[in-house]
C-alpha cells in the first residue's frame, strides 16, 4: 500500500539537501533534510514491518534485507564506477586515500570513516568524494540493528496489538537515549561532526519515526487513529502540514552547523516537525481518495535516493572545472539522468525484472554481455585508481613540510627571544609575530625568507575566534612582539564584526596589528563572509592609526595565475603564490615600520 504526500515529503528533503550544498550561505540549515530522510525512513521502515506481521504473524528477515540491498546498492556501485574515472579530470588531492573512503562507503560505515579521519580542515578545501555516504551508513546500520530487534519483538508477541506496545516503549527509550547523546555530547565536543556522523547521536530522528509508525500506520492501523481521521477536518489537516513545513523553512534559513543550538533543539526541531508532515499526509491520504499526487512529485521521490548518490561526487568535480553556478546546474541534471537510468532500468535488471521508463518496457538482457563487459571494465580502472591514489594530497603534503618549517623557526624564535632588542617606552621586542590559519602555514617558508625573524603561530582550521586567546598568551609570556599580524577570516566567523571589535579594544599597548584581508574564490563577494570580513578590516584601520592592511584579497585579484589547479583559497605554490603571498605582507609591514603604536 502506497500513501499519497509521503513522496512530497522525500522531495522536500532532497530539495532542502540540494539547496544546503549548491548554496550554502543562501540556505545554512539546508542539512535538516537528512532528518527529514530519516525520520521518513524510520516511519515506513517499522510500519512496513508491523503490517508484515499483522498479515502473516512473522516477518521474514531475510526477505526484508534482500529487498534492501536490490535498492541501496547497485545505485551506491554504480557512482563509484562512473566517479572514480571522472576524478582523473580534477586535482589528485581528491584521490587521496580514495580506497579508504571507497572502502567505507561500501562497507556502510563512511560516518565511522569520517569520525576516525577527524573530520579534518583539509576535507573542507579538498572534501570526501563520498563523504555524503555517511547518511547511508547509519540508515543501512538502522536497518540491520532495527529489524533485527522488532523480529525478535514479533517472535515474543501474541497479536499486532503487543508487538505495537512493545516497538513503541523500545521506540520511546532509544529515542530519549540517543537525543540525550547528542544533547549531552555537544557541550563537551570542540567539533560537532563527531556527534553529527554518529550513529549513537544522531539516530533519534529514526526513532521517532518508528513511534509514529506505531500509531498511524501504513496498512494496519490503530482505532484511535481511526477516529482522528473522522475527528479532524480537512483544514486542520492542512494547517498541521502546512505548519510542519513552515517549522522546516525556518530552519532551512536560520540554522548553522556550527551553532551548539543546532545539536541541543535544531535537528530535534526538524525531527518533530517531519513527525507532524508525515501524520498529516497519513490522514490527508484518506481524506482525498479523489486526488492524485503530481505526477513529477512521484518521480522525484522514485529517483532520490539516486540524486542524492550521484549529486555531490558530481558537484566536486565540475565545482574544478567550471564555475559555482554552471556545477551546480550540470551535477543537477546529470543527477537527474543517472538516477534515472539507474532507478529505472538498472536495479529492475539486476533484481531479473523487466524495467520500465515513462510507460515504455525496457528489457536490458539482450545487452547483457555488453553490461558485463562495461562493468568489468569500469570496476577494474576503479581498482586500479583505488590501488595506485597517493595516501596524501598535494596540499596536505606541502602543510605538512609547512608546518615542520614552522616549528623549526618557532624553536629558533624562543631561543634567541631574550637578545631582541626592546620598544623603550614599552619594554616590548621588536619584530613581527604573525597569527594564520592554512594559507599561512603553506607560505610559513616564503614568508621567513621575506621577513626574517618573523614569528609565525598558524594552524589548520584556525578562525577568528581564536584569536583573543593566543594574543594573550603570547603577551603574558612575554613572546609577543611589537608588530601583530592577523591571517584569519578564510574559515569564517558569522560574528566577525563583534570578534573584531573586541580585539581592538582589547589589543595590548605598544603594538601595532596589520590585518591581512581574506581570500575565498568560491564565492562572490555578496556572498562571502571572508570578503565582508575583510571589508570590515579595512573600516577598522580608517578608524585606527595603529591598524593597518596587508591587501591579500586584492593581490589574490591582481594574480589569478596562483589560483589555476587550486581550491580557490590555497594558491598554487608552482605558480609563486607564497612568495606573493609573503610579499604583500612584507610591503604591508615596511609601510608601517616607524609608525603609530598603541597608546
Amino acid at each position: 500500500m502506497k500513501i499519497k504526500w509521503l513522496s512530497t515529503i522525500r522531495v522536500i528533503g532532497l530539495v532542502f539537501v540540494l539547496l544546503y550544498h549548491f548554496f550554502i550561505k543562501i540556505f545554512p540549515g539546508g542539512f535538516v533534510g537528512v532528518d527529514l530522510f530519516f525520520t521518513l525512513s524510520g516511519y515506513l521502515t517499522t510500519a512496513l514491518l508491523i503490517d508484515e506481521f499483522s498479515k502473516h504473524k512473522k516477518i521474514d528477515l531475510i526477505s526484508f534485507f534482500r529487498r534492501r540491498l536490490y535498492r541501496i546498492l547497485p545505485p551506491l556501485v554504480l557512482t563509484i564506477l562512473l566517479v572514480l574515472p571522472l576524478a582523473l579530470l580534477i586535482r589528485n588531492d581528491f584521490l587521496a586515500n580514495i580506497g579508504g573512503q571507497v572502502t567505507a562507503a561500501l562497507g556502510f560505515m563512511t560516518n565511522f570513516f569520517e569520525i576516525l579521519s577527524g573530520g579534518s580542515y583539509e576535507n573542507q578545501f579538498t572534501p570526501h568524494l563520498f563523504v555524503h555516504t555517511w547518511t547511508l551508513a547509519i540508515e543501512v546500520q538502522y536497518y540491520i540493528i532495527w529489524a533485527g530487534l522488532v523480529w525478535l519483538l514479533a517472535r515474543i508477541s501474541k497479536s499486532v496489538g503487543q508487538l505495537r506496545g512493545t516497538i513503541f516503549l523500545t521506540s520511546l527509550s532509544l529515542f530519549v537515549l540517543t537525543f540525550l547523546g547528542m544533547f549531552i555530547s555537544s557541550f563537551f565536543v570542540d567539533n560537532f561532526s563527531s556527534i553529527y556522523y554518529s550513529t549513537f547521536t544522531h539516530t533519534f530522528p529514526f526513532f521517532l519515526g518508528a513511534i509514529l509508525a506505531t500509531i498511524a500506520g501504513i496498512g494496519h492501523t490503530t482505532a484511535a487513529f481511526q477516529q482522528t481521521i473522522q475527528t479532524l477536518s480537512l483544514h486542520k489537516v492542512l494547517g498541521l502540514f502546512v505548519g510542519g513545513l513552515a517549522i522546516e523553512l525556518i530552519l532551512l534559513f536560520t540554522l548553522q552547523f556550527s551553532s551548539i543550538w543546532t545539536y541541543l533543539i535544531g535537528f530535534l526541531l526538524s525531527s518533530l516537525a517531519t513527525v507532524a508532515m508525515i501524520f498529516a499526509a497519513r490522514i490527508l491520504h484518506e481524506k482525498t481518495e479523489s486526488i492524485k499526487e503530481p505526477g513529477f512529485i512521484q518521480f522525484l521521490a522514485a529517483i532520490s535516493y539516486g540524486i542524492y548518490l550521484f549529486h555531490w561526487p558530481l558537484l566536486i568535480i565540475f565545482t574544478q572545472l567550471s564555475n559555482a553556478t554552471t556545477a551546480a546546474i550540470l551535477s543537477f541534471i546529470f543527477s537527474v539522468i543517472l538516477a534515472t537510468i539507474s532507478t529505472y532500468l538498472l536495479e529492475p535488471f539486476v533484481a531479473g525484472r523487466v524495467g520500465k521508463l515513462f510507460g515504455l518496457a525496457i528489457d536490458l538482457k539482450p545487452y547483457k554481455k555488453w553490461l558485463a563487459g562495461s562493468f568489468g571494465f569500469l570496476t577494474v580502472l576503479s581498482l586500479a585508481i583505488c590501488l595506485f591514489a597517493p595516501r596524501l594530497g598535494s596540499f596536505e603534503q606541502e602543510n605538512m613540510i609547512s608546518s615542520l618549517y614552522q616549528a623549526q623557526t618557532q624553536l629558533a624564535t624562543t631561543r634567541s627571544a631574550a637578545e631582541n632588542s626592546k620598544v623603550s617606552s614599552f619594554d616590548i621586542q621588536k619584530g613581527v609575530t604573525m597569527f594564520g590559519d592554512s594559507v599561512t602555514v603553506r607560505a610559513s617558508t616564503a614568508l621567513q625568507e621575506a621577513i626574517p625573524g618573523i614569528q609565525i603561530d598558524g594552524t589548520v582550521s584556525r578562525n577568528l575566534t581564536e584569536i583573543e586567546k593566543l594574543i594573550k598568551l603570547y603577551q603574558q609570556n612575554n613572546s609577543l612582539k611589537e608588530t601583530v599580524i592577523v591571517a584569519l577570516g578564510t574559515n569564517t566567523s558569522d560574528n566577525y564584526q563583534e570578534i573584531l571589535d573586541k580585539l581592538v579594544k582589547d589589543f595590548p599597548k605598544g603594538r601595532r596589528l596589520i590585518f591581512v584581508t581574506p581570500y575565498d574564490g568560491n564565492f562572490s563577494p555578496s556572498n562571502s563572509i571572508s570578503y565582508q570580513t575583510g571589508q570590515y578590516e579595512k573600516e577598522l584601520a580608517e578608524k585606527y592609526d595603529y591598524i593597518s592592511i596587508a591587501d591579500w584579497y586584492q593581490a589574490s585579484l591582481d594574480n589569478p595565475p596562483i589560483w589555476y589547479n587550486s581550491d580557490l583559497v590555497h594558491f598554487n605554490i608552482d605558480n609563486n603564490g607564497a612568495e606573493i603571498f609573503a610579499q604583500t605582507i612584507s610591503q604591508a609591514i615596511k609601510a608601517v615600520e616607524n609608525g603609530p603604536i598603541k597608546n
